[in-house]
């Protein structure tokens, strides 16, 4: 994790993984960055280690909610800490259903607010949902219950 100063003097830490330090390099932003009680993480895709798509919405879904929980794990959070979530769609009435599905395998009790916004493209044309988040770490006795607790 890297640590910068703004103007007020107010800590920001940066979040990254080493696996995703290449495309930090090559595009300037980071998986996350964390200003006191609240984490911003940048929008996560549903690609495998091997930076391939999956196949349809669910399974897409799926790598993106995966890879959102290494990345707040690395920033020292959880799913239950996320208070805001906002998907991105390149066909939101046709895949609803298929993410909302897989979104409450994540989220199974006190969801975040959500907003779903449809798109024309997103960074890769395979691509179908990205994730952004802003959330704030809860003390961890007061914790949300989640189906697939971070690993």
């Amino acid at each position: 994790m890297t640590t910068t100063m703004n103007a007020t003097n107010t800590r920001r830490q940066i979040v990254n993984m080493p696996s995703a330090q290449a495309m930090y390099d090559a595009y300037h932003f980071p998986q996350a960055t964390r200003v006191g009680d609240l984490i911003w993480v940048s929008g996560q895709v549903g690609m495998d280690a091997a930076m391939k798509p999956g196949k349809g919405m669910a399974e897409q879904a799926r790598l993106a909610f995966q890879s959102l929980q290494a990345v707040l794990a690395a920033a020292g959070a959880t799913l239950g800490d996320v208070v805001d979530l906002m998907t991105f769609h390149t066909d939101l009435r046709g895949e609803m259903k298929a993410f909302a599905q897989v979104k409450d395998e994540y989220f199974i009790e006190r969801y975040p607010s959500w907003t779903a916004v449809g798109v024309t493209q997103l960074a890769l044309p395979e691509l179908l949902v990205v994730l952004q988040h802003l959330l704030r770490p809860f003390p961890l006795g007061h914790r949300i219950r989640l189906l697939h607790p971070p690993r």
